[in-house]
């Protein structure tokens, strides 16, 4: 037993040194091609490998040392940091990786090895990822962080605060479902603005046709329509289009499964292969199209999907469509329910199909997945027009006659 906790003692240790030492090679080697100056530094390789070392002896013995050994070293750093000042040196990077340093016993003490590997694999990382920040910085625009706090203040902050229960008897869902779905929707579009505006940069027409797809497949049509209005290639901006529409149907099924296992299942085979179908459509247009693909979009605006207003706007037309579905269902119907679902496409379907999928209708699944499909095909005609109308040429003609067929074959097979 003696023998084995030597052992145990001796690989502490080691473990311990080899990381001071390896953390003050790193800081060495930071010295050699970004510091020319050596004045006032906070000692060299061994002085990190003396710092675990005692880190590991004070925590040994008891934990009054080892804070003492902390306040001890922290003074030591108060008077180096007062030179750099008067050098008019600000930095605290090293004062910061000291104590850092100074931890490793500590941590091997009350927790393990694999605990103080880990620690020591952060801190390399973060010491030189400094280099991929600043290329970072050159093309991520900054209001992104500010964006990203906001997917944050949606899912983290807000979701976890609101109620379970039913808002009242005549609306069957929760102010939970209702945040949710707005951010599983802004999830999905978050993901289609990300992959357009920064990992697609240099994109064509039928690429942005289908992040398009992702992102929102009505403002995609619109967006493509007007400009192929001003445009000589009728066969790319009709594939676009309909690439936009195709992985609409994906995107769709993936918030489905995210709220409703049952129905989701249901509608898999119909929509993989309507959406199957629709990319295959738009492929074969877009190999009839003879111009060279164009990469220039300036004039296609990136607009963040995350804006608070809009999602409060969404959140009060999911209640809205949850008041209006309930309704229709007790007063009317399947039938009732066929016929709005029809009207709803011809609007923003993404709160009727996720009032479908939240709420506690007395409707069964088969009923559902027929008004999400219904809502569907509707919206692909609504889209069909949007097509024509906005280009007014042969581009509108060929996505406009596609999307009809779509929309009218979706609402088939609802049927069926």
């Amino acid at each position: 037993m003696l023998e084995s906790l030597l052992n145990e003692v001796w690989v502490q240790l080691i473990v311990v040194i080899m990381g001071g030492l390896l953390i003050g090679l790193e800081i060495k080697g930071y010295r050699v091609h970004h510091d020319s100056s050596n004045e006032h530094e906070l000692g060299s390789v061994r002085t990190f490998s003396f710092i675990a070392l005692i880190s590991y002896i004070f925590a040994k013995i008891d934990i009054y040392m080892y804070i003492i050994g902390y306040l001890a070293i922290l003074s030591h750093f108060a008077l180096f940091y007062y030179f750099k000042l008067k050098n008019t040196r600000s930095g605290i990077l090293l004062f910061l990786l000291g104590t850092l340093v100074y931890s490793f016993g500590m941590i091997v003490v009350k927790f393990n090895i694999w605990f103080l590997i880990v620690v020591f694999v952060a801190i390399v990382f973060i010491s030189n990822i400094n280099k991929k920040l600043e290329h970072f910085y050159t093309i991520f625009d900054e209001h992104e962080i500010e964006t990203f706090s906001k997917l944050l203040l949606l899912s983290a902050v807000i979701l976890p605060l609101l109620p379970q229960g039913n808002i009242s008897e005549y609306i069957p869902v929760s102010f939970f479902k209702v945040w949710l779905a707005v951010v599983v929707v802004s999830m999905f579009s978050y993901v289609g603005y990300v992959l357009k505006k920064y990992i697609f940069k240099d994109k064509g027409y039928l690429l942005t046709g289908i992040l398009g797809g992702i992102y929102s497949s009505t403002a995609t049509t619109i967006v493509l329509a007007k400009k192929a209005s001003s445009n000589n290639t009728p066969h790319l901006f009709a594939s676009s289009i309909i690439m936009a529409t195709g992985f609409m149907y994906i995107r769709l099924l993936g918030i489905t499964y995210a709220f409703n296992f049952e129905i989701a299942s249901r509608l898999l085979v119909p929509f993989v292969a309507l959406a199957l179908l629709t990319i295959g459509i738009g492929y074969f247009m877009y190999k009839r199209a003879t111009v060279e693909l164009m990469t220039d979009l300036d004039n296609v605006e990136d607009k963040n999907p995350l804006e608070l207003s809009t999602a409060f706007l969404f959140s009060f037309l999911f209640i809205a469509m949850a008041i209006l579905t309930h309704f229709v269902v007790t007063n009317y119907g399947n039938m009732g329910l066929n016929v709005l679902s029809f009207i709803v496409g011809f609007t923003d379907i993404d709160p009727f199909v996720l009032s479908i999928l939240s709420s506690k209708f007395n409707v069964t699944i088969e009923s559902a997945s027929m008004a999400i499909m219904i809502a569907v095909g509707s919206n692909n005609i609504l889209k069909a027009f949007y097509a024509y109308i906005f280009s007014k040429n042969r581009a509108g003609v060929l996505s406009g006659l596609a999307l009809l067929f779509l929309g009218v074959l979706t609402m088939g097979i609802a049927f069926i």
